[in-house]
């Protein structure tokens, strides 16, 4: 029978009348791996690597603490896991137990919980409410900021800014009531999934890695800003929270300010339109650290750019480190003002481009790891190939093979996946390879490969080098860099330029239409 879950709303005036034990006990570790094997049967989805990591402390006073790694991972489960702890904690006792994560920087006196529920504590002090959001809080109307927390070595437990007022007084600045913002909004919780070594390095991103890692180590000393550009779900975002989380891990009195450019705009509108635009800016430019994502949101925004403009010049004059991200370049942003784009380009501003085929199969690997699951080469050769979007897009079609597992109780396959994704007639592609398309067309056309690599443009010798780029082009995943890089460095203009003219060819020459055919067959079937 299974045991209904109770909320630690109910839980806090009954916490002594269960027979679990008042004093503080270490927990039985077979208990902990019935916990934890509960949890993989039942939320396999929420199941991280790093779970490893967690280690019981205590169990006292109906109260079951666990210990975390770090502030952020702490932060994290107690506000996305909490319920599913306390569910399997509960399960296992068959009794009722809440459950609260603490790390490091905890150093309440033992036996503390179980004071509080004796003393009939309401149940967010239980949860541990007030440990949440270390380092950032949400800001106006739902952005982030600083919380202040408990410098290393002391005692107050880490305290949630849920005020504007407690923001300025804990900073130590004078504040009078007219400063309060009642919208002052919830912590921002940084997930652990978006940390440097969750983000997965390739050619299409490595300059932006470099970047990122360069502020989150000097903020305010390498790249600023830092302006982060390229297409949806390729991992803008995660370079921004891998910052602040770095950053934090080091500091976590450091002043974030994360928000996304749309909240920035409708906080502005708001406070214009009620009239505390001190308070508006006082809270953006008091920051040690400003990150705005999506900063292309400002586009044809007049108003919002004049105020962002004086933000940007204010933090910048005052050396703190400002980070943004956006779809397109600064240049290219339409209907932003100069001055604003010239700004945006006085740092370093990188690209992040679609991942290639090894990097979509590394995406994959490191994201099926971070989950505990163990996925076949051949399943992971079939999304890289199929998926070929975004990053979101491959996480995505790979969260859709294992729930299809998990829900089957079925050992993931090549046609469970082909299921998944809505395809279950049609095969992956034979692994078509660059090496085995040089090898096809040399040997037909007679050529050495040292030609193909050379600046010679004799048509015996372009015309092969082109129909390689061409039959790289659609037999492969390799970006036009990668296949230009594979003969003499060429650039991806020369790439596009060569794919452009055989296609032009094969459309109107049917002689060399059936030759090309001829030649894709050979490289897809193997035969020479």
């Amino acid at each position: 029978m299974r045991l209904r879950v109770f909320g630690l709303r109910q839980f806090a005036g009954l916490a002594m009348t269960n027979s679990v034990e008042a004093s503080m006990t270490r927990l039985d570790p077979t208990k902990w791996q019935e916990i934890m094997a509960y949890l993989r049967e039942n939320h396999a989805g929420m199941c991280r690597q790093w779970f490893a990591d967690l280690k019981p402390s205590t169990l006292g006073g109906g109260l079951l603490k666990i210990r975390a790694g770090t502030s952020i991972q702490k932060n994290y489960l107690q506000n996305r896991c909490l319920e599913p702890f306390t569910e399997a904690a509960q399960q296992v006792f068959q009794q009722l137990v809440a459950v609260r994560f603490v790390d490091a920087s905890d150093e309440e006196p033992e036996g503390a919980e179980a004071l509080l529920a004796t003393a009939g504590a309401p149940a967010d002090a239980l949860s541990g409410a007030g440990g949440a959001g270390a380092g950032l809080t949400g800001g106006l109307n739902g952005a982030a900021t600083a919380a202040p927390t408990t410098p290393p070595g002391g005692t107050r437990p880490l305290k949630t800014v849920t005020s504007l007022e407690e923001l300025t007084t804990s900073r130590q600045k004078p504040t009078g009531k007219d400063d309060v913002d009642p919208e002052f909004g919830s912590p921002l919780i940084l997930s652990p999934d978006f940390a440097f070594d969750q983000f997965v390095e390739g050619p299409n991103n490595d300059m932006a890695f470099a970047a990122a890692q360069a502020v989150a180590d000097h903020p305010a000393k390498a790249y600023n800003p830092l302006f982060i550009h390229g297409g949806v779900g390729l991992g803008k975002t995660h370079l921004l929270k891998a910052v602040c989380q770095q950053i934090l891990s080091r500091d976590p009195n450091y002043h974030i300010v994360y928000v996304t450019c749309e909240n920035f705009t409708n906080q502005f509108l708001d406070h214009v339109r009620t009239g505390d635009m001190k308070l508006f800016r006082q809270y953006y430019r008091d920051a040690d650290m400003l990150v705005v994502d999506d900063i292309h949101f400002l586009s044809d925004k007049e108003r919002s750019q004049e105020e962002f403009f004086h933000t940007f010049n204010e933090l910048h004059q005052c050396n703190k480190q400002i980070v943004l991200s956006s779809d397109a370049a600064p240049q290219d942003i339409p209907g932003i003002t100069e001055r604003l784009a010239s700004r945006f380009n006085w740092g370093v501003v990188c690209k992040v481009g679609t991942p290639s085929y090894e990097t979509r199969v590394a995406i994959l690997k490191q994201k099926a790891e971070l989950k505990s699951r163990e996925v076949p080469d051949e399943v992971i050769d079939y999304l890289a190939r199929k998926i070929d979007s975004n990053i979101r897009d491959l996480e995505g079609g790979l969260n859709n093979v294992l729930a299809t597992a998990d829900l089957k109780k079925a050992p993931i396959t090549l046609a469970m996946a082909r299921d998944s994704q809505n395809d279950p007639n049609v095969e992956p592609p034979s692994r078509v390879t660059l090496q085995r398309i040089i090898d096809v067309v040399t040997e037909y056309y007679g050529v050495k490969v040292a030609e193909l690599q050379s600046r010679k443009r004799h048509q015996s010798i372009a015309e092969p080098r082109q129909v390689c780029m061409y039959l790289a082009r659609k037999k492969t995943k390799l970006s036009l860099e990668e296949i230009g890089g594979h003969f003499g460095g060429r650039d991806h203009t020369t790439v596009m330029h060569s794919v452009q003219k055989i296609e032009k060819k094969v459309g109107s020459e049917p002689k060399f239409d059936a030759q090309t055919e001829m030649l894709s067959q050979r490289v897809q079937t193997g035969v020479g």
